[in-house]
This record gives structure tokens, sequence and C-alpha cells, in this order.
């Protein structure tokens, strides 16, 4: 990584929590210049939280950036770390009207939606919910939650990259139940005994850190084999991804027809082993008005090479736009 693919490091200038309902209250902060073009920011995971590094690939002498922590993650509250909070009321849907509730909190109109992973999950869900309200979209890493993408990452494709991970994965999971490895982590991880849980989320949070990268990244292993976070993480993105994400199979593809007349780009590493790039393709070939990135040398990380600049790029092309 070179230091020119990101802007100087900034601090948020605003910061604050807003009440979305159903118990729950969502961390918000604001950074780059107060009355610039909005732009909000979308992490992945679910669960993961949001990270200052995203803001530096914005120009913050342009762009307001909005970075918040989706429902149970990050500082909003309650934390999905507290095995008693109840997720009946953590969807993707819910997800898509808080962002209504805080674009209307801070007093928005319209604004570009960034998200990777996950975060791109949920960008679209929003953008084809509120058209009106997203003036551009950036994605990265581009992940719809149809089952093809959920059994490749989950149930046995990406092992035949990685077999040595996949073997460690797989071994915590009982023979008669790894037919569906996704239904038998999430009861794992859901397991009264609190140890079972915990080294249930250590194994599956650590099978994505050790295949996000386009290398083997100590740095990633060391944080997603972290059982703080692995069992946030696990247990959240497992309550999504056995659920579909709320979406009818293919829904995200079969909507694009939605984002008619929003401009958008979508960077995407050649060698993603986590949401391969089959996805992205067919996204854009639904998706006119959208630019297809594919870097050669790049994987699902977006610390991989190539990627911030790429970023960077799409969010400077659309600092222009008005």
């Amino acid at each position: 990584m070179s230091e020119p693919e990101l802007y100087p490091p900034i601090a948020p200038h605003a910061s604050g929590m807003v009440d979305v309902g159903d118990g729950q209250r969502v961390y918000w902060e604001v950074s780059g210049a107060p009355d610039g073009k909005p732009a909000v920011v979308l992490h992945g995971g679910p669960g993961s939280g949001s990270d200052p590094i995203s803001r530096r690939l914005f120009d913050p002498t342009v762009y307001r950036i909005v970075q918040f922590d989706q429902r149970g993650s990050g500082r909003s509250t309650p934390h999905v770390g507290d095995r008693d909070v109840d997720l009946s009321t953590n969807t993707t849907w819910h997800l898509v009207a808080d962002m209504e509730l805080l674009r209307e909190h801070l007093g928005i109109n319209r604004w570009l939606v960034f998200g990777g992973s996950w975060g791109a999950t949920l960008a679209l869900a929003y953008a084809q919910t509120h058209p009106s309200r997203v003036s551009e979209l950036v994605l990265r890493g581009v992940f719809t939650a149809r089952k093809s993408e959920l059994d490749w990452l989950y149930n046995g494709g990406a092992g035949h990259l990685f077999p040595e991970p996949w073997r460690r994965y797989v071994d915590v999971v009982p023979p008669s139940a790894r037919d569906d490895l996704l239904t038998a982590y999430r009861d794992l991880v859901n397991s009264p005994d609190p140890a079972v849980a915990e080294r249930a989320a250590v194994a599956w949070s650590s099978w994505e850190g050790a295949i996000v990268s386009i290398t083997p990244q100590p740095a990633f292993r060391a944080r997603y084999g972290a059982p703080p976070f692995a069992v946030a993480f696990a247990r959240i993105a497992l309550h999504y991804f056995t659920h579909g994400a709320w979406l009818d199979e293919g829904q995200l593809l079969r909507d694009a027809h939605r984002l008619a007349g929003i401009p958008g780009h979508i960077v995407q590493g050649r060698y993603d082993a986590v949401c391969p790039p089959i996805t992205a393709y067919e996204l854009h070939r639904a998706w006119p008005d959208s630019t297809l990135t594919l870097l050669d040398g790049a994987g699902h990380a977006v610390t991989d090479p190539g990627v911030f600049a790429a970023l960077r790029r799409a969010t400077d092309a659309f600092a222009v736009r008005r």
C-alpha cells in the first residue's frame, strides 16, 4: 500500500447516538467537510463495525463522510456480543430503515452510498428500496447473499482453494451435521455452553480470516481469531446468513433495474475467494449505469494490492458530480 492511495487521517467533527426503535441505539460520526457532498460508508460483516481507514478514501475537502455502526455492532447498543441480546429485530430491512432514520436525523437529502462485502449487500438493498435518496454507489467485493454464494464460502467451494484452514473449520462440526455447515455453526455458536459457543465462533471467524486476503496475513488471522471479535461476528453473521439475509433468492440482481439512473463503480478482486467476481460481473451486466474494475492482483481484503487506489479513483470521480 502506497500512501497516495489514501487521503490523510482525519478525526470526526460530530458524533452521536440515534434511537432507531426496538431498544436499539445506533452510533454515528461525521468527518470531512461539514457542508460537503454527503457520503455514507457501510461496514462489512455484518457485525464488524466501522473503520477509521474508510474515510480516508474520500477527499475531506469535498465530502461530508458519514459512518455508523449497524445494529448490535461496534459502539451501537445493545451489543450482539451479549448473549442475552435478542436478534429478532436485527435484519437487513431493519438496517435499511435505520439508514433512512439516520439520513433524516442528519438533514441529508441524497447521499453517495459506499459499501464493501456485506456493506455492498446492504448498499444494494437500500438503493433498490430508496433510489431517490442515492446519488451514486461505490461497491467493493460484491455479495448478494444468494445460496450459491453462501455455499461457496461456507459449505465447500472455497475449501478447494484453502484445504488446510477448511479442514480446521469442518473439524469443529460433528460428522452427522456436516451436510449444512452454516446451520450447524449457527447452532454451535448459540449453544448454552459458553465454551462450546466460543470455540465454534473462533473456528468460524478464523476460516474467513484465513482466506480474506490474496496472501496469508497474520494480522487478519489474529483479529478474526480473537474471541471478543469472533463471538460477536459469528453470532450476528450466522443469524443473517441462515436466513438468507431476508432476501428472496437472487433478489438484488433481479431488482437491479431499480438502480437505473444511479451511476456506480464496482471494484472487485479477480481472486476474491470470499465473494467470487462472478457476482460483481452479473451485477454490472444487470446495471447499465455501473463501471466494473477487476483487479488482477487482489482478493477480498480492502488492503490487497490496488484496492485502495481503485476505490479512491471512484470517489474522486464522483467528487466533481453535481
